[in-house]
């Protein structure tokens, strides 16, 4: 998977290393979440910087159900921001997660209980 170069937007963000391992691995779709495509997190980027000025984010995933997406943001380190795209400004944050592996974790958590609800 060929990601986008964040760093002709945002010149100092570097993705955080767990990010690259699954990307190395080839994990990329856990059924509700997937990892978005280079083109994709570039069209997601531009209309972030317009739906919400007041941040910097760096969107890697979305889900398939809605318009939640996964960022990262700018001077938060590798925590990991829950976005309900296209919401009113002020009103996008859906949650925050203290590092990318409680999200993974967490995407992880939910195909699996899908899985056995279907079972």
């Amino acid at each position: 998977m060929e990601l986008f170069d964040v760093s002709k937007v945002y010149q100092e963000f570097t993705y955080p290393k767990e990010f690259l391992k699954i990307v190395e691995l080839n994990l990329v779709d856990f059924d509700f979440w997937y990892l978005m495509s280079k083109e994709q997190v570039e069209t997601r980027i531009e209309g972030l910087k317009v739906r919400y000025p007041n941040r910097k984010l760096i969107p890697f995933a979305r889900r398939d159900d809605n318009d939640d997406i996964a960022c990262f943001e700018m001077k938060k380190g590798n925590n990991v921001q829950i976005i309900h795209d296209f919401a009113s400004e002020g009103y996008e944050q859906r949650k925050q997660y203290n590092s990318f592996w409680s999200w993974f974790n967490d995407a992880i958590k939910e195909m699996i209980e899908e899985e056995q609800r279907n079972d």
